[in-house]
């Protein structure tokens, strides 16, 4: 069963992140590592013992719609109670509504745990969390005062809800309307898919986020607001009232997570006798609701890179004990009686280390993404703008690469379980399952690529992406000339990916200046994983110089999965001309 890595998580929060020189020059007030290593501690326990007993019963049962109601898996619910009750959903909400306002790097570090424990509960508070940041960016002081505090500390959950029927990626589609009721309230009809937790027993109210199109507002994506809708309207005194007008209509039966109720979500359709139109109100300013929704979905696509690396934190435990366990073959370094241990088998060795240093890179880049949110809210002037390009930068690569990672070792793990891995039994193959979905939900990891191509490498008037390769050079610089033994070609094959990099991202950069945008965007998926490699390779380097017991994995990264950069580099310059030859092919009309 899953045990939290909580030395694991500590470690790279601090040395390879960038925790501990925040928390030593103040960066954080008064919050020192004994809070965080407790902190850290506890959620580890939580996760290990209160959360991972109950994620086969959620895997099997499932979450069951009746009447309109979801309810969740046995014992779910009181789970949910007992988490929120420990104060873990207001761990990074805003203090004026009852938060504990700690950095976002101890908020993915929790959830992280959670996710590791069972997917399909780390994901339900994910999008309460989301909601929360929105609001509290957005909102009139109204909403908020009515509405934050019960979301901070978990009371009632939020939810996210962009995509319709025919309108996933490309939101300009949207057909769901609102209508002003002259009262300073809408009236609002459509319908939404794939709602995660759109309904269910865990709390007594849903607060929806709902983006839906004005009367005349403009075509596209400049015409589309946000709106909060209840599942039950809220008196002046914070007492329940009346039913709104929205209801969950069907759930989704999922290849995994599968006691995350993902939800068909009818509004304005005259539930159970109310009258016609779900009352909502607006978030931020008309027609501007996409600016608002993105600030959900930022962080959002943050916790769901978090989700990559839990399962694959997971799936890398339970391989590694599974190898210990089974026994087959003989091999010459193993000295005891009978068939050996498969993990003494140098091909198990070497999926297993896979499995291991991409967990970890992973792990990295998700942190260092947090770390830069944190560092841009408690900077200023042109220091904040930094941090602020920082976490634009890592953004779709820890969302698209950690999830990538996610699937990656997940199904790694089943391989090493070998013909058992394909059996339920032994749970490598529900972590491949749960893991699928991570690439695909909150933008698929396709549009991240372009993301970061077309709009993160322009940042800082191009210049940001090239200070981010020149930090990681100085990594490698670092390991070249330190006394630590070990580390064998590590500097040679750091130093090779990144001027891979470096030429790849100048290439892309040519193409957006010349507007071949077609020719970037046929590059940006290699490009995402060259660039995430080899940030990994130093972040792993990094933790080799701080610990010299983590050089040995830094060592086979480098000299075994880091030659990969050059590869990607070759299909980023000169892949796009036969992609789009080969590619015509496949058009049908």
């Amino acid at each position: 069963m899953y045990k939290a890595p909580v030395e694991d998580i500590s470690f790279t929060l601090k040395h390879v992140a960038g925790l501990k020189p925040a928390l030593d020059s103040g960066a954080f007030g008064d919050l020192g590592e004994d809070l965080v290593d407790a902190i850290l501690s506890e959620a580890g326990r939580f996760a290990s013992e209160e959360v991972a007993p109950l994620y086969k019963i959620g895997d099997e049962h499932g979450a069951v719609l009746k009447d309109a109601a979801v309810t969740t898996p046995p014992g779910w619910k009181a789970l949910y109670r007992s988490w929120i009750d420990g104060g873990w959903n207001a761990l990074s909400g805003p203090e004026e509504f009852g938060g504990q306002g700690l950095p976002t790097m101890l908020g993915v570090a929790a959830l992280e745990m959670w996710n590791s424990a069972a997917m399909a509960f780390g994901i339900g508070p994910t999008l309460t969390m989301g909601a929360v940041e929105a609001l509290d960016k957005h909102a009139s002081e109204a909403l908020k005062a009515k509405y934050l505090a019960k979301l901070v500390s978990g009371e009632w959950m939020g939810t996210m809800n962009l995509t319709e029927p025919q309108a996933g990626s490309d939101l300009a589609a949207l057909r769901t309307r609102a209508e002003p009721a002259g009262d300073g309230t809408y009236r609002i009809f459509g319908q939404k898919i794939f709602i995660t937790y759109g309904e269910h027993d865990f709390t007594d109210n849903i607060v929806h986020l709902v983006l839906a199109r004005l009367p005349d507002a403009p075509a596209g994506t400049r015409g589309i607001s946000l709106f909060l809708v209840p599942k039950f309207l809220v008196n002046d005194d914070g007492s329940l009232g009346a039913r709104n007008d929205v209801f969950c209509s069907g759930l989704e039966h999922k290849l995994g997570i599968h006691a995350s109720p993902t939800c068909t979500m009818i509004y304005g359709d005259g539930f159970r006798g109310a009258t016609p139109g779900a009352i909502g109100w607006l978030i931020g300013e008309e027609n501007k609701g996409l600016a608002c929704m993105f600030t959900m979905m930022n962080n959002a696509r943050l916790c769901v890179g978090m989700q990559g690396v839990a399962v694959a934190e997971a799936a890398t435990q339970k391989a590694i004990a599974y190898a210990n366990e089974r026994r087959q073959g003989k091999v010459s370094d193993y000295t005891g009686a009978g068939m050996a241990p498969i993990v003494h088998h140098p091909d198990v060795q070497r999926n297993l280390l896979t499995m291991k240093a991409l967990t970890q890179i992973a792990r990295a880049i998700s942190y260092s993404c947090a770390h830069a949110i944190d560092l841009a809210r408690v900077s200023s002037g042109d220091e904040a703008t930094h941090w602020r390009d920082r976490a634009n930068l890592l953004t779709p690569l820890a969302k698209a690469f950690s999830t990538d990672v996610g699937v990656d070792v997940a199904s790694l793990g089943v391989q090493v379980h070998g013909g058992m891995g394909f059996i339920e039994e032994t749970g490598a193959a529900a972590l491949y399952r749960d893991a699928r979905i991570a690439p695909i939900y909150e933008g698929t990891n396709g549009i991240q690529a372009i993301d970061l191509v077309a709009r993160k490498l322009p940042l800082g008037g191009g210049e940001h992406v090239h200070g981010y390769i020149a930090e990681l050079k100085a990594v490698a610089d670092e390991v070249r000339t330190s006394n630590l033994q070990g580390f064998g070609r590590t500097a040679e094959t750091l130093d090779r990916a990144l001027d891979d990099l470096s030429e790849a991202t100048r290439f892309l950069q040519k193409l957006l200046a010349d507007g071949r945008l077609d020719e970037a965007q046929a590059g940006a998926t290699p490009y995402l994983r060259l660039i995430s490699l080899a940030a990994g390779g130093a972040y792993l380097a990094r933790g080799g110089l701080a610990e010299q017991n983590r050089i040995a994995l830094c060592r086979f990264f480098a000299e075994n999965l880091l030659g990969e950069a050059s590869a990607l580099k070759e299909r980023v310059i000169g892949g796009a001309e036969s992609l789009s030859a080969a590619g015509k092919a496949l058009i049908s009309a």
